[in-house]
């Protein structure tokens, strides 16, 4: 009997997830970033046939979980409560006891189902009960145990033993335990045979940490695992030989080829953070040169979120970069953003569909996304549809920012209380060619967002800017600089609205960046094209600068200019090596070619002007600069002047914005469209 209630309870627990992905998850592991499938792999192969024609029933059993759960708990309790009176009379009932039994029972069943409904006790996955989960359970036992008790003394007129009372309690308890533990017990103690003789694949988990130990337990002990951990792989080297949870410590990183030949191995798995990104490499090389893969998971699982799918992933280049994660302030955040109207300029760029994603998880009433390209809207629209579940209604708006009526259409209608300013022509070479439309975008159209945000009383505009705008040696730094100074002269103004500059650095993966790049040249069989050996640039990748200026900028009261922590610069020349590493390839096979300096670029980058004090804020990652302040009226006028000259040559653009940034240096002679690549 007590068989068919572990089958039923067991088969029956998968209340989170969707009946289509349970049928998938059973065919492929597969797991989704941003809307892309990043691992798909073969599954159907690890599961015992004897499970195959279960699917349709599970489907049935799930549409009905909770009934059916009541049912099997309603036949353990009566059963207990049956024990404990027997026990208490040594299995020989009076009749008067039987007759308090069976006049009791539906009042005693009664509470106990109701306490593990109150307490949400039908919920969870019993495949990876914890005993924090089975100490839980009490709970709901003791509340019921409670009223069953006061209720006995001052309310019923039959009265219950003392002694049946607390056997059924400690009945209860216990067989209630020992069915929800039961699933996770016989997968652990029985089925590691049936993962590996049904073609799973054994690998090898790199940690430090009981929190990934505890993760590789999981895995292990997930019925259908396409994977399963047969060591792990550790630098202290007293733990060698010993054993967690149930997984025997083998070796240091470093030993993983040879163990690899002894164990069958051909996947080693490492937790994204935990190891420097030198060494990634390094281990990276090793393994590949011995036939090993190498993959990614996250710092912690959650298989009951992520329906049961392991998120696996190869190495990219921001492992190698190695920044530690962003902590936000997120009640700092939240009570800024949630329930509020918020539009973002270039909300189909790099920086831009990221600020989108990082802001929806903040919950705001409206999300406006302003591009002007019409399939870049589309995708981000698309990708947050699926993503976001907390009811924010998403306008996607294609517009021009140098549209005056359209932008003005959009702020009529939707009356954003927060603009996030992030369209920009940001490619150094081609606006170089074109600096007429770099004047256009980068500064009249900062110019006609920001004046709709104070006219239409936004109560922030927060501008995203570069580090090319210091000290400038090209046309698009040079029209930034203009933006911010434009920005941070609204600040001055009598207003309601807020305006903040957020300025940082180069980010990994944008469009038209060097990693990119980089990867095309690779793929082509090189070479690789370097400026010069020394040239090295601050780095950080798409999610922290979003996460970022998102902090930033509920930490800004107007007038700010935050400047995010770029850490140290890197030198163009490792980051090709290490591309070249990613690529599976030795790091000699392909050719580094230096082409030399070409107009607009540095050789380093800097994120703050001479003149500027910088202090610290309450964020570790986030520095607020002071600039000289500048005559609003003033620059209203120097725009003017500069949307005079947008159709002028290139030469003569130049000398206009030497004119008005005198520290921008450029040396353009003899420049030409064919001079244009990636910065």
């Amino acid at each position: 009997m007590l068989l068919s209630f572990w089958f039923f309870g067991n088969i029956c627990t998968d209340d989170e997830m969707p009946l289509e992905t349970m049928k998938e998850a059973y065919q492929v592991i597969r797991y989704e970033k941003n809307g892309k499938v990043v691992a798909t792999i073969n599954n159907a192969s690890s599961r015992p046939e004897i499970w195959a024609p279960l699917p349709r029933i599970r489907d049935f059993l799930i549409t009905i979980r909770v009934p059916l759960l009541a049912i099997v708990h309603t036949v353990i309790f009566a059963t207990a409560y049956w024990l404990s009176f027997g026990l208490r009379f040594d299995f020989e009932i009076p009749a008067e006891m039987y007759q308090r039994f069976v006049t009791t029972l539906p009042f005693v069943l009664s509470i106990q189902i109701g306490s593990l409904l109150v307490f949400k006790s039908f919920h969870g996955w019993w495949r990876y009960v914890t005993l924090r989960d089975l100490i839980s359970l009490i709970r709901p036992m003791l509340v019921g145990f409670a009223v069953i008790t006061m209720f006995d003394y001052f309310v019923l007129t039959t009265r219950i033993p003392r002694a049946v009372l607390i056997l059924d309690f400690l009945l209860s308890s216990v067989m209630i335990v020992a069915v929800r533990s039961s699933w996770r017990l016989a997968k652990e103690g029985l089925w590691p045979s049936v993962h590996l003789s049904a073609g799973c694949v054994p690998a090898f988990i790199i940690s430090n940490r009981h929190e990934t130990i505890i993760m590789a337990n999981q895995i292990n002990s997930r019925f259908g695992s396409r994977v399963r951990i047969v060591g792990i792989l550790s630098d202290d080297k007293k733990k060698i030989g010993s054993q967690r949870a149930g997984i025997r410590i083998l070796g240091t990183p470093e030993n993983a080829p040879k163990l690899a030949r002894e164990h069958g191995v051909q996947e080693v798995w490492i937790v994204a953070g935990d190891i420097q990104g030198q060494r990634i490499s390094d281990l990276k090389v090793l393994y590949d040169q011995n036939g090993l893969s190498i993959k990614v998971i996250p710092p912690s699982l959650d298989l009951e979120r992520d329906n049961g799918l392991i998120p696996v992933r190869d190495i990219e280049i921001n492992d190698l970069l190695q920044r530690d994660p962003v902590k936000l302030d997120s009640q700092r955040i939240a009570a800024e953003i949630e329930g509020a109207r918020v539009l973002v300029t270039g909300a189909g760029g790099s920086i831009g569909s990221e600020i989108c994603r990082q802001l929806i998880q903040f919950k705001p009433s409206e999300l406006v996304l302003v591009d002007h390209r019409e399939n870049s809207v589309f995708l981000i629209h698309n990708e947050l549809e699926r993503l976001q579940h907390n009811g924010t209604q998403l306008h996607p708006a294609v517009g021009d920012i140098l549209d005056k009526p359209r932008m003005l259409a959009l702020f009529e209608q939707f009356r954003p209380e927060y603009v996030y300013h992030a369209a920009a022509h940001k490619h150094v070479g081609l606006m170089e060619v074109n600096p007429g439309e770099a004047i256009k975008n980068n500064i009249l159209g900062t110019k006609n967002t920001a004046d709709l945000a104070r006219d239409y009383e936004s109560k922030k505009f927060v501008l995203i800017s570069t580090d090319k705008a210091v000290n400038p040696t090209s046309v698009m730094g040079c029209t930034k600089q203009i933006a911010e100074r434009y920005v941070h002269a609204m600040a001055q103004e009598n207003s309601d609205t807020a305006f903040v500059v957020v300025r940082f650095g180069n980010v990994l993966g944008s469009n038209g960046s060097v990693v990119p790049l980089f990867k095309e040249q690779i793929e082509r069989g090189g070479p690789i094209t370097v400026t010069d050996p020394r040239m090295t640039r601050f780095f950080m990748t798409i999610p922290e600068a979003s996460q970022l200026v998102i902090q930033a900028a509920s930490m800004g009261n107007g007038g700010e200019i935050f400047v995010l922590d770029m850490g140290e610069q890197i030198p163009i020349v490792d980051l090709a090596r290490q591309m070249v590493t990613l690529s599976g390839l030795p790091p000699d096979t392909i050719e580094i070619r230096f082409v030399g300096a070409r107009p607009g670029e540095k050789l380093y980058e800097e994120l703050y002007f001479d003149d500027e004090k910088t202090l610290e804020t309450d964020h570790p990652k986030i520095f607020a600069a002071y600039h000289r302040l500048y005559e609003p009226n003033e620059l209203v006028a120097t725009i003017k002047m500069l949307e005079s000259v947008t159709s002028h040559s290139a030469d003569a653009i130049r000398e206009m914005l030497h004119k008005i940034v005198p520290e921008y240096q450029t040396t353009n002679e003899g420049f030409s469209v064919n001079d244009v690549r990636a910065p």
